[in-house]
């Protein structure tokens, strides 16, 4: 198979280090094609388009999640029979992977489309921002399709090994989405309906090439000569390892949603902190999300042949890695908050507000970058389903709660609302730690599992 590598060999601080930079490098384009559009729109619109995208991206970065955590049980099960060296079962799970996806990218543009007034109700959105947010959101729904088409395809290509292939997909969507916001925002002045547009276009363009990649290099023939093109069984193993990555992303992003949708009732100026303030929590969780990333995919092949002490190892490895970043980030955000707000808009109210919240959402930087990790070891080593039990937990006992608390005070402070990140990532590290330590107590040991069954003859 084209590009597939095992991570199973060589040097383990190596193996990571070499796997983990391209999927650091994508995050980074990823994420700066989608702040471009906050950011031209903060340049050249106004309070009312920076608030439409803040809250259009938020929704869009649920439906994002969820096809990211979804396509990553697909990397997961790729991974593990690439591990075990079972080819035809990698073939049946990557057709199999496209007939799902396709049909859930469907049933969420659908979904999406006809429910983006309550969406807007239900976000609290600011009247101003009404019209805008729900332009802004019906144009990024008829990309759906080329989101979840793209996150599949480089769910395959990660699972054998391959994490450069998306990076190049996603510098030449970066490119474009760069290039479109400046004409159809800076130079048409199209505010946030042209932050969308170009958005799109940005996803069209990768999924496209991700196509012809395939094809380019003999993998579609490949895949299409191993009948049937649907397994029963491999829909279950894509669905049951990547259902709890993506409802644990979905809980993520819902409580996002549900914080942002409070923080909107308190007007216009706390909404557009809000929006730029999770832009920029987003960018200083980069490196967390990409060495997790990584080590899900290389647990996955470890798990697959019976080498889980090693995946321990890189694990150590991963957490220090991601450590190092979110401690400087940390404490960037504590010594020039103002000027990092000051990215994404020059409205000094938007500034001032941004900054309050920033400063104690940006501990969270440090302790994600050990809950990030664990839960893709969990996730790659057969464990999948903490991640969401422990997601829940923080999500509805700490994280809404501790925010709904702070929003509805007498004197509601951004300050305070953003110590309830922090506070249910801390929750969560704790239990992680203890799942560890009771289902992993041996550092040294190989885990006690056996290679992946082959998937059966008939479905």
């Amino acid at each position: 198979m084209a590009n597939a590598t095992r991570l199973t060999e060589g040097n383990p601080f190596s193996t990571l280090l070499r796997f983990s930079l391209p999927f650091l490098l994508s995050n980074i384009l990823q994420a700066c094609y989608g702040a471009s559009d906050l950011f031209m729109v903060g340049r050249f619109s106004d309070s009312v388009g920076v608030c439409a995208v803040a809250t259009g991206s938020q929704v869009m970065q649920t439906i994002t999640g969820l096809s990211i955590g979804l396509t990553a049980g697909g990397t997961v099960l790729i991974g593990r029979y690439y591990g075990a060296r079972q080819r035809q079962n990698v073939a049946h799970a990557v057709k199999t992977m496209m007939v799902v996806f396709g049909a859930i990218s469907l049933a969420l543009t659908a979904a999406t489309l006809l429910l983006l007034d309550p969406i807007c109700r239900l976000m609290q959105v600011p009247p101003e921002a009404d019209a805008a947010t729900k332009q802004y959101l019906f144009l990024c729904s008829c990309g759906i399709l080329f989101i979840v088409g793209y996150n599949v395809i480089s769910g395959i290509l990660r699972g054998l090994g391959d994490s450069r292939t998306p990076l190049l997909l996603i510098a030449v969507a970066c490119v474009i989405n760069v290039s479109t916001d400046l004409l159809f925002v800076g130079g048409l002045r199209m505010g946030a309906a042209g932050a969308a547009v170009s958005t799109v276009l940005a996803q069209l363009v990768s999924l496209v090439l991700a196509v012809l990649y395939l094809a380019a290099k003999g993998l579609l023939r490949s895949y299409r000569r191993s009948a049937p093109c649907f397994r029963l069984v491999a829909a279950k193993g894509v669905l049951s390892a990547g259902l709890p990555i993506a409802l644990q992303e979905g809980l993520v992003n819902v409580s996002f949603l549900v914080i942002t949708a409070m923080i909107n009732r308190m007007g216009l100026i706390a909404s557009a902190a809000v929006g730029v303030v999770e832009k920029l929590i987003m960018f200083s969780m980069l490196p967390a999300t990409a060495f997790s990333a990584a080590l899900a995919a290389l647990t996955a092949q470890h798990f697959g042949a019976g080498l889980m002490g090693r995946a321990k190892r890189c694990l150590g490895l991963a957490i220090g890695m991601s450590l190092l970043f979110g401690m400087a980030c940390m404490l960037l955000a504590q010594t020039n908050p103002a000027s990092l707000v000051g990215l994404f808009t020059t409205d000094p109210q938007v500034i001032a507000q941004g900054s309050l919240y920033l400063r104690s959402y940006s501990i969270d930087c440090v302790l994600v970058s050990f809950v990030f990790c664990m839960n893709a070891f969990f996730s790659g080593g057969g464990h999948p389903v903490f991640p969401l039990v422990h997601s829940l937990i923080a999500t509805f006992f700490v994280r809404i709660p501790i925010s709904g608390l702070f929003i509805h005070a007498a004197a509601p402070s951004m300050l305070s609302i953003g110590f309830a990140a922090p506070a249910a990532s801390l929750l969560s590290l704790l239990l992680c730690l203890w799942f560890f330590l009771r289902h992993f107590p041996n550092p040294s040991q190989k885990a006690k599992c056996a290679k992946p069954s082959p998937l059966p003859s008939r479905t």
